[in-house]
């Protein structure tokens, strides 16, 4: 199986893997989910009352059905099991609008991934090992605090519109830093400070132009578009592509830390060794060792074709289980071993029982197959599948019963509610805009009205959104403009790769 997975193609490992995470958040029945309501997903519930019938879950199970395909077999089940609306572990403090948060969760909203004791965490993907006060931002990990529309910050904090960023601090502008305090609009340096455009000066004269260079609000985005586009490797051997943080034997793609020996990885890795991975795409745990087509999968040895396989090992073609070992086929389980279609069998009854379905599946050339498209729950364009690569056409998608989304997103908007625009024109008419929100007063103190928090933001594209309390405290205590993007727009920044 393994031989088959680890030489896929990178088109072809994004559609496959990259297209089962989904950005996009659906209000369904007055409730907010990651499921579009389409017809590939089974009933869904709360956090709260899913875990009260989740140890029950092997009530669902079944027999295989030989005179079926293993991937017929798996999806009678995969449509008929409940589903909780938005993947989260409890407990978890003020955080209700996240997906697949883990412990320690805490003032987390509309972000994806946050992970391991993070807290204030918005609008962000991947973060990660107790990270604090992350607005806007892509893979920021191991006691981060202070990071703001950025991408791959590992160790540091005060990070402003910045890439790659290592054990550095006070940056603004800046890629490829390590070991740097207090730069700005600078690439590739370690072990500086006070620098700006590679160009070190003292400290009174770096703070004088600091000041002046930080009162240019209005280009703060233009810079981040227009950062360095080369990424180095660090601390990384024998290693191809880029980004990649203590590193060797890799091959293909980026953003990854502590991987040896591997080819096709995406934000993968954690503070330990993570060896012999093949096709994943967020996943890493302590000593993961041998995981093959996986999703944000966590723990033991020998996982394959699963997705969320959460302080798991031995486990194949599973979703979203936990604490589980030995399963293949499985389901939302947690704390069982030797399951096949979440039905239980002795030790030797599962491996006997697996050899033969492994043996069907080769013989119907689906063995070590991802999950079939025809299963994928999300819109393709909404997906990271997307973001990375937006060359997927609609046609060559639904020729593969991907579904896509055409239609845009529905935003219930109070009809009292006031909009202001990221601009002063809309349809050719001077209007309300958030210049009109925030200024420089006669102390040259940066200054935001609150009463931006009532109002409803639509930006150049016609996206609707807002400002929360614990964003407007953090954008006026760092002297940041007003975000003039949407906060999906945001975090696609963090996925232009190229």
């Amino acid at each position: 199986m393994w031989e088959k997975i680890k030489n896929i193609e990178r088109r072809d490992f994004l559609k496959n893997l990259a297209s089962w995470k989904s950005f996009i958040f659906y209000k369904r029945d007055d409730n907010v989910t990651l499921y579009p309501d389409v017809n590939r997903i089974w009933p869904l519930h709360s956090n709260e009352d899913y875990e009260k019938i989740r140890d029950s879950f092997d009530k669902y199970g079944r027999g295989y059905n030989f005179n079926k395909s293993f991937f017929d077999n798996y999806k009678d089940l995969f449509t008929q099991i409940p589903c909780v609306r938005l993947k989260k572990l409890l407990p978890y403090e003020n955080s209700e609008y996240i997906d697949s948060g883990w412990y320690g969760i805490k003032n987390c909203y509309l972000s994806i991934w946050p992970f391991s004791d993070c807290e204030n965490v918005l609008y962000s993907f991947e973060v990660k090992e107790k990270c604090s006060n992350v607005y806007s931002s892509v893979m920021v990990r191991n006691w981060c605090s202070n990071v703001f529309n950025s991408v791959w910050i590992i160790n540091s904090y005060n990070t402003f519109y910045s890439k790659f960023i290592f054990d550095s601090s006070n940056l603004w502008f800046c890629t490829n830093m390590i070991g740097c305090s207090e730069c700005i609009d600078c690439d590739n340096l370690q072990n500086q400070s006070y620098c700006i455009d590679n160009i070190q000066y003292s400290q009174e004269e770096y703070r004088k132009k600091k000041k002046e260079i930080l009162k240019d609000k209005n280009n703060f985005y233009t810079k981040f578009l227009n950062l360095a586009s080369k990424w180095n490797n660090i601390e990384s051997n024998n290693v191809r592509w880029s980004f990649n943080v203590k590193c060797e034997n890799i091959e293909n793609w980026y953003l990854n830390f502590n991987i040896h020996w591997w080819r096709n990885l995406i934000l993968a890795g954690s503070t330990n060794w993570n060896k012999y991975m093949y096709n994943t795409f967020v996943c890493g745990s302590p000593h993961m060792d041998h995981a093959y087509h996986c999703l944000d999968s966590w723990w033991g040895d020998y996982m394959y074709n699963s997705e969320r396989s959460a302080m798991s090992s031995h486990v194949y073609y599973c979703y979203y289980i936990e604490n589980c070992s030995y399963c293949l086929g499985c389901i939302w389980i947690k704390n069982k071993q030797f399951y096949i279609l979440n039905k239980q069998y002795s030790k030797e009854e599962r491996f006997e029982k697996a050899n033969e379905i492994f043996e069907q599946m080769e013989k119907d050339w689906i063995l070590g197959d991802f999950f079939p498209w025809s299963m994928n729950p999300f819109y393709f364009n909404d997906t990271a599948a997307y973001l990375i690569d937006d060359s997927f056409t609609k046609e060559e998608v639904e020729k593969e019963w991907y579904l896509r989304r055409d239609e845009e997103i529905k935003v219930d908007i109070p009809e009292w509610a006031e909009m202001v625009s990221t601009t002063k024109w809309w349809n050719d008419k001077m209007i309300k805009s958030l210049d009109d929100f925030e200024w420089f007063d006669e102390n040259w103190e940066w200054k935001i009205d609150p009463e931006i928090m009532k109002k409803v933001i639509r930006d150049e594209k016609g996206n609707c959104y807002k400002i929360v309390k614990m964003e407007y405290d953090f954008l006026v205590k760092h002297w940041l403009p007003l975000p003039r993007l949407h906060r999906l727009d945001r975090i696609k920044l963090g996925f232009k790769f190229k």
